[in-house]
């Protein structure tokens, strides 16, 4: 008899995931109370047997979990410490694809930890979802590990306020004082990229051009918002250019009507709060990172939280080409600032591996953005964003590593290329930056 392991193969978060199976789809159907914060659930998941199983184990955060069927039949599970264990009537059979029926209920709670609360979290009239890097289990029960899955997600909450979630929206259905909301995500998502928000939100339109960009915002904030967000179009339409297509069907910005210490992205999604809608686009940096994002993390996710420089630096690098096409400050100018202030901090990071205690450190956003630099001066323009927009269509929907990239980078010049990996992502020191 075999089981899975309650870990996962991540070296920053191994507790999180689980192993023997993998999940190929989830489908969520929930209701939600916003005035007692009580979410009620059921999670039908479809996963493949990775090796025989006579049990395995699954991310649930602090619910009550009312029954647990897998191919129809009850199951004897045990739930405590974020694990739900689950013993099958019978043997699952190697390659077996099998479905888990799970009924949960009860008030979410984000997951605690040394990033603070992540995952479904309270607003002051609704709720978001913020899971990166380990909150799904929060609001549902899952393999929170980077592996991607389908998902389908149905939402029942109060007819007030209106539901924005990862995917697309297939339907929406009036009940006795109730809405339903049907979100269907068919491209492969990591489950710390699902999200919610919940609120009373108005609609908009921002530009229907390559994909249809939305917008759920407090209609107090209408007018500030159509200012602050007028580019949006522009730097969709300069990120295609030079990334390549947009990865997902549409993009939808969400304006929360609390205050938020940073922008969240979601896949194809990214959630601002409203201190980051000003009336003067101070924060119009941060709305090109986020969208960066979907090309870089979302679309091309890393296979392990150690490669993390892969989204952030490339989506900080993303800030820089927006700024310099824009009318702002250059690349150079921005990267010469930046190397300048990096210089006056101690090099104690490793951009590669940066350790799970620093792996948001802004060092690893700066200075993974400065390795672009010197690599996109080591190649040429021609060659480098040939080079990004073949990264991202080889690997679409994907999980991607740096030593992936590093061997991608240099099928593109003839160049020498190691030297820069090596000193810019392997060793602390900084190095001096590259003419241009």
């Amino acid at each position: 008899m075999t089981t899975g392991s309650d870990r996962s193969t991540d070296s920053y978060l191994p507790q999180h995931g689980n192993g023997g199976y993998r999940v190929l789809h989830y489908d969520l159907d929930l209701d939600y109370r916003v005035e007692s914060n009580r979410l009620t659930g059921k999670a039908t998941i479809t996963a493949q047997a990775a090796q025989a199983l006579s049990r395995f184990s699954l991310d649930l955060g602090q619910f009550r979990v009312q029954d647990v069927r897998v191919e129809g039949h009850r199951a004897s599970f045990a739930h405590r410490a974020g694990k739900l264990r689950v013993k099958p009537d019978k043997q699952l059979g190697y390659g077996a694809t099998f479905k888990i029926e799970i009924r949960y209920a009860g008030k979410p709670v984000p997951i605690s930890g040394r990033w603070g609360d992540i995952g479904w979290d309270e607003l002051t009239d609704g709720a978001l979802v913020a899971s990166q890097p380990n909150g799904a289990p929060s609001w549902f029960p899952c393999n929170d590990r980077l592996e991607k899955a389908g998902f389908l997600l149905t939402l029942t909450a109060p007819t007030p306020y209106t539901v924005v979630a990862t995917g697309d929206l297939v339907s929406r259905r009036r009940g006795a004082g109730t809405t339903t909301w049907v979100y269907e995500r068919n491209e492969p998502t990591a489950p710390y990229l699902m999200s919610v928000q919940v609120g009373r939100y108005e609609l908009l339109d921002l530009a229907a051009i390559p994909v249809p960009q939305r917008a759920a915002i407090p209609p107090r904030l209408r007018r500030t918002f159509r200012h602050d967000f007028a580019r949006h179009a522009d730097i969709m339409r300069t990120f295609t250019d030079l990334f390549g297509p947009y990865p997902f069907r549409s993009y939808a910005v969400v304006v929360t009507d609390d205050d938020l210490d940073d922008p969240i992205e979601a896949q194809g999604m990214a959630v601002f709060g409203r201190n980051h809608v000003d009336g003067w686009r101070s924060h119009e940096r941060l709305v090109a990172h986020e969208l960066a994002h979907q090309w870089f993390g979302n679309s091309l996710t890393v296979a392990d939280w150690r490669h993390i420089w892969l989204n952030e630096g490339f989506a900080t690098y993303a800030e820089w080409l927006w700024s310099s096409y824009s009318g702002g400050p250059t690349v150079q100018t921005l990267a010469t600032q930046w190397h300048a202030t990096l210089a006056q901090s101690p090099a104690d990071v490793l951009v590669a591996n940066p350790g799970v205690s620093r792996m948001f450190d802004p060092v690893v956003y700066k200075r993974g953005a400065l390795t672009l630099y010197a690599l996109h001066e080591r190649m040429g323009d021609a060659a480098f964003f040939a080079m990004l927009r073949s990264w991202v269509a080889e690997h679409r929907h994907g999980l991607v590593t740096t030593e992936q990239f590093r061997g991608h980078a240099a099928r593109f010049t003839a160049a020498p290329l190691d030297d820069l990996f090596t000193t810019w992502l392997d060793r602390r020191p900084l190095p001096p930056l590259p003419a241009n």
